[in-house]
């Protein structure tokens, strides 16, 4: 049964790490299925958009992103394009919180198409090509592989 997970916020330094690759031949492991499940668990739970690793103390690249109802899984993600054209559109973060605890939204700009080259949860090398909100989900879960927070991409007064 997956269980939800603790959820660290900024400013933890786990989230300010740069993230290692999992080796492939681990995602069969009961530990990583195991893993993906209850990183889905949480994300669905905490109505998040995505969830990526070390939101949950791990330090390794793996997000989990809710598209259309349906979860994907992205292990060792690397956007491989982007557009040349960008569009600016409010962000939250489920481990960026305000004082009382509530979510903080800002503007953010990101580009307004990725491609992506991924391994999902059975080891296999998938691609995904994504526009709008998928296309900026991608993009901010995998800052995060990177330890970067939305809020290092807003411009200056721009916190609600």
């Amino acid at each position: 049964m997956p269980k939800q997970l603790p959820i660290i916020t900024h400013p933890n330094d786990i989230l300010r790490k740069k993230s290692l690759e999992l080796d492939i031949k681990n995602i069969n492991t009961p530990t990583i299925q195991t893993l993906l499940k209850d990183m889905e668990e949480t994300m669905k739970k905490k109505d998040g958009a995505g969830l990526a690793a070390p939101q949950i103390a791990k330090n390794i690249r793996i997000i989990v992103v809710n598209h259309n109802e349906k979860t994907i899984f992205l292990i060792n993600p690397k956007i491989t394009r982007k557009s040349w054209a960008r569009e600016t559109e409010e962000e939250g973060c489920l481990s960026v919180l305000n004082e009382k605890g509530e979510i903080i939204y800002a503007p953010v700009e990101r580009h307004k198409k990725v491609s992506c080259i991924y391994i999902d949860e059975k080891g296999q090398n998938k691609k995904i090509s994504a526009e709008k909100i998928l296309a900026r989900i991608l993009q901010h879960e995998i800052d995060h592989l990177d330890g970067i927070l939305f809020i290092d991409r807003i411009k200056p007064g721009k916190i609600k």
